[in-house]
């Protein structure tokens, strides 16, 4: 792959999502930005107008979160928060899809609920959260198609706050069914290069991580050896391993670990069974 350091920041939305992130927080990783070049710092809408004021006359983006975490509020809020983040400056949105309603089939609300953060969003570009950890193939699948029909720019894995984080599995995934026009942004316990080097080279053109300093760091130094480059033990990237079982909906779960013959869950009949 050829990557270097100038082009693996421009890769990262550096971020901050919790909900007691304080203003100085946010000053932080808007510094860390500007330091390190990254292409944006993603965070809550309530710091977006702060955010803006320090990254100006600087090519830094502010993308802002809408709908987070959950995605289970009104179409109408969602399009109302998209517009006040973008009328303070948001240049990006991450929506949180409506988790529920794709997996009750309801797809004309899945889609109409992006279409209108897609309208509200004017020029800003729209990445939909899918929190894939509550989802299985298939429907991975079909949420990516309703975001490509619904007129979104990317599809993003995960919150960071839903079962599991992003893995090389679903990035692949979601690359092979959005085809090579489409974004795709892997988001969720990608902590160092390694995390970040598997989802790249599975497909993603952008990476959401608070450790987007390590990130760049840690890639300073594998620049030296090939030995991070070792291959894990089997099926480390398994979602099924991966998961937070007090968050993933059981059925989600037994469908990986069925299909996953590798994986050190495969015979493990503690939670569910």
């Amino acid at each position: 792959m050829d990557l270097t350091v100038e082009k693996l920041a421009k890769m990262i939305d550096h971020t901050v999502l919790k909900a007691d992130t304080k203003q100085s927080k946010v000053k932080e990783i808007c510094e860390e930005a500007l330091a390190y070049e990254f292409v944006a710092v993603c965070i809550n809408s309530a710091h977006v107008k702060y955010a803006v004021e320090l990254l100006k006359n600087s090519d830094v983006l502010v993308c802002s979160v809408v709908g987070f975490p959950l995605g289970s509020m009104t179409s109408s809020s969602k399009a109302c928060e998209t517009k006040e983040a973008v009328a303070n400056g948001a240049h990006e949105i991450d929506m949180v899809m409506s988790v529920g309603a794709l997996r009750d089939g309801n797809t004309d609300f899945v889609k109409s609920d992006i279409e209108a953060v897609v309208a509200a969003a004017g020029d800003a570009h729209v990445k939909v959260i899918l929190e894939t950890g509550l989802l299985i193939h298939d429907q991975i699948v079909e949420a990516c198609l309703i975001c490509k029909d619904a007129g979104a720019h990317f599809v993003k894995t995960s919150t960071g706050f839903g079962p599991m984080g992003a893995t090389p599995e679903h990035v692949r995934l979601m690359r092979e069914t959005v085809g090579p026009k489409m974004g795709v942004k892997a988001a969720g316990g990608i902590s160092t290069f390694k995390d970040a080097f598997k989802v790249i080279e599975a497909g993603a053109d952008r990476i959401g991580a608070s450790a987007g300093v390590a990130i760049l760091e840690d890639f300073r130094w594998v620049q030296y050896s090939d030995s991070w480059l070792q291959p894990d033990k089997p099926c480390w990237d398994c979602p099924s391993r991966k998961a937070s079982m007090a968050k993933q909906p059981k059925e989600v779960y037994r469908w990986y670990k069925e299909r996953c013959v590798t994986c050190e869950h495969a015979d493990d009949n503690i939670f569910y069974d």
